[in-house]
Parts: structure tokens; sequence; C-alpha cells
């Protein structure tokens, strides 16, 4: 694991110095730094159990190399929280989910935050068959409200006979529900795993100053943080290329800075295999193995 971090940190270092070099503290306090940019971080850290504990290895590597201010996680697991609570960078964060909470169900979504925490809070959507529901995490930067909040909104499962299992509706309408909740706080970053497809959901339902953050900042840029042809570890995989992860803003105090994808980049020496029908037989195929099937949304935003 050793050879395989300095081989991540030097892509790392060739690939993301540029977004780095921004960084900016503005000082300390007593109960947490003051921030004039804050960095957050959505990422789904894929349930599988292909090459797992690389790919949570790998996801401690990237934590420590960008030090995200705020974590939302989607897809965690039991064991990937027990995992990543027993890595050298836990204790840097304040988490949403006790180690109670997270044996009580299969999968979850997870918030992390170095600043302090006023509180937590999840609320179930109305309409979900996949027991979805909002994480919001309610925090204070140099005095000002912030609410960041995460989701995994309902997934498509299309499978036979008719393949058209896309649960858009639920989608759609947990996206409403969400944006209606966190409207009334002055201050909102809603980042996850939207699964969000403009061609079958149509445009996200932002009114009222929300923002989408990458078509703000990258809107000449596809943005597909889901993507078959650019994830070596999805070739074997049907073509697919979507922005299913997104971050939407409404804020008053803060103003967007830059939104990166993280973990793009293949984990050094490390393989898995992969069964793939071709007609009549089924090949086997070596492939590489990335931190997720997912890339990750770094966000930067700055106080005004």
């Amino acid at each position: 694991m050793k050879d395989i971090n300095i081989a991540m940190s030097k892509y790392f270092a060739v690939n993301d110095n540029a977004f780095l070099k921004a960084e900016n503290l503005a000082g300390d306090t007593g109960l947490g730094r003051v921030l004039s940019t804050l960095k957050i971080l959505s990422y789904n850290v894929w349930f599988q159990d292909v090459e797992i504990d690389e790919r949570m290895g790998a996801f401690g590597d990237l934590i420590q190399f960008y030090s995200p201010d705020v974590i939302c996680f989607q897809e965690v697991t039991p064991y990937i929280y027990e995992t990543f609570r027993q890595s050298s960078w836990w204790k840097a964060y304040n988490c949403s989910v006790s180690e109670e909470m997270a044996v009580m169900r299969p999968y979850f979504c997870m918030q992390l935050s170095k600043l302090p925490v006023k509180s937590f809070n999840r609320k179930p959507f109305s309409k979900s068959k996949m027991l979805r529901e909002l994480c919001m995490a309610e925090i204070e930067v140099g005095g000002k409200p912030l609410v960041v909040a995460t989701s995994h909104l309902e997934s498509p499962c299309p499978a036979p006979p008719k393949w058209d299992q896309m649960h858009s509706e639920e989608r759609v309408a947990q996206a409403k529900e969400a944006l209606n909740l966190l409207k009334k706080f002055p201050n909102v970053i809603f980042g996850g795993d939207m699964n969000w497809d403009d061609d079958l959901d149509g445009q996200l339902p932002l009114s009222g100053g929300w923002v989408d953050a990458w078509a703000e900042l990258r809107h000449r840029e596809n943005g597909w943080t889901y993507d078959t042809s650019s994830n070596p570890m999805l070739s074997a995989n049907r073509p697919l290329q979507k922005r299913l992860d997104r971050f939407v803003c409404n804020l008053h105090d803060f103003e967007l800075n830059a939104i990166n994808m993280i973990g793009t980049e293949a984990i050094p020496g490390v393989s898995y295999c992969k069964e793939k029908r071709m007609g009549r037989r089924v090949q086997r195929l070596m492939l590489p193995v990335l931190p997720s099937d997912h890339y990750g949304l770094l966000l930067k935003v700055n106080s005004q």
C-alpha cells in the first residue's frame, strides 16, 4: 500500500496542483477554522465488493490530499463505515452517523465536517421505494450560517421483462421536495448522487436563486460523473455517460469559486476480473480499479 500511496500522491500533484493553489485560510479560532474558502466534497463510494479495501484506502488518500472541510458520501455500507472510522483521517471530522446507526441499514448517506456542526438532520422522502432521504448539516462559517445537504435520489433499476423501471417520477418528486425544504435557509449547498438524467427527468427544478454549480462554472464541459468511456473500470459495462452527480446552490453570503472532478485515475497496481458475455461465450477481462464507479465532485465557495 505504501508504494500505491506514493504513486497516487504523484498523480494527484500533477493533475490538481493548480486547483489547490487558490486555497486560502484566513485564520483559526478556538472552535474551528475561519475560512475564506470552503471545500465541499460529494462522492458516491460504490457499495460493491470490488477490491473494496484498496478502494477505501484510495478514498483516504484523496481526503488527505484535498482536505475537504465538509464531505457528503453516498452508498456507505456498515463495512465501509467501519473501515473509514479506523482510518487516520477520521478524527479530523464530526460525523452525522453514529456507530449504532451505521449497522441499522445496508447502505446510507453520511456527512463529515471539520467545522463545528450545530445539527445533523435527516428527512425521509415522502415518495421513495428505496428509503431515500435528505441529509442536512447546519454549520457556521465566519459567523455566517450554511446548510450543506446531500442525498442519493431514487436509482434507475431497469430489469426484464420491460426494462422500464427508471423511477423518474420518484426522483423528480424527491428533488422538488428537497429544494422546497431547503429554500428557507439563506445559504445552501446541496450535493449528491442525484441519479439525474436530463433526457429522462428534464431539467432540475431550480428557481428563485438556485444554480447548478457545474453548469455555472464549467458550462462548456459535459461533467459526466459516470462515464463508461473515460472510466476504464466500467469499460465492460453497457455504454452510459451521464452527469448523475450534482451540486446545486442557493447562496447569499458565499459565492461559487471552482468545481473539479476527482478520483478520475486508476489506483496504481490494482485490478479486478470482470466477466463480460459476448454472444454465447463469457470473456474474462482484467480491468483497472478506480476509487468508485462514479467520479467525485469537489466544490469551492468563497465567503463574501
